[in-house]
């Protein structure tokens, strides 16, 4: 018997060209990209802690909302490390005009979320705003990249106006819990009330702390007749 050579196929010959003229590097590291449509590296994708959230209901994301905001599921994809890859890639998402990241990461997620059955009911996406002022200075919403990458995965529709920031408030980095919320308080209102009335929506943003940003975003829509609300984002701070 004699065997014949699998030879690569044309698309597969050009997406192996454009990756020998424009590789594609790590985020976290710099180091060249397989052409899988990652955003990390072998050696950093071991150094990033992921997380099993999506797999259940209630999990260490929903029960930081208990008491506060009620919540259907909740997931991220990674925990939040201080120097981590994971730092490394929301850095770069948020200040270093590459907002490819968070649509790769959100594809990633999706995927996950489509398969485990805990977010079947979802109806629409709507990613936490930025002012639009703070939105003009980078380019973009990195939650909304994020929010796209999301819908591609789960076939689902993103409304990324149905609320919106009326007050340019200062960056949440530094800030301690308390700070959080007020900073925060009372800055986020539904424009579009239609878009969201009778839907089950999944609110997304990049990171959760405090979850002060995603309590008000959700007590909005929440507020909007018939509205069901699950959360979604790339990573979880650990306590």
């Amino acid at each position: 018997m004699t065997f014949q050579p699998v030879l690569p196929s044309l698309p597969e010959l050009w997406e192996g060209f454009l990756h020998l003229i424009y590789p594609e590097l790590c985020v976290a590291c710099s180091a060249d990209l397989p052409a899988s449509g990652g955003c990390f590296c072998f050696s950093c994708q071991l150094k990033c802690d992921h997380t099993d959230m999506y797999m259940v209901r209630e999990n260490e994301f929903t029960d930081r909302f208990w008491g506060r905001l009620e919540v259907e599921s909740g997931a991220a994809l990674y925990y939040f490390s201080r120097k981590s890859p994971v730092q490394r890639a929301l850095h770069e998402l948020k200040y270093g005009n590459n907002p490819d990241i968070g649509i790769r990461i959100g594809r990633e997620l999706g995927t996950k979320l489509k398969s485990s059955g805990n977010f079947d009911s979802v109806e629409l996406i709507v990613p936490v705003p930025l002012h639009a002022k703070k939105e003009r200075l980078r380019g973009y919403n990195q939650s909304a990249m994020f929010a796209k990458g999301l819908a591609e995965s789960m076939q689902l529709p993103v409304s990324d106006k149905a609320l919106a920031r009326l007050v340019h408030s200062e960056s949440q980095t530094r800030k301690k819990r308390m700070e959080r919320f007020q900073n925060v308080g009372e800055v986020f209102v539904v424009q579009n009330k239609a878009a969201l009335e009778g839907r089950h929506v999944l609110l997304v943003d990049d990171v959760l702390t405090t979850g002060a940003t995603l309590e008000v975003c959700g007590q909005a829509i929440r507020a909007v007749p018939n509205t069901r609300l699950s959360l979604a984002t790339i990573a979880i701070a650990m306590n």
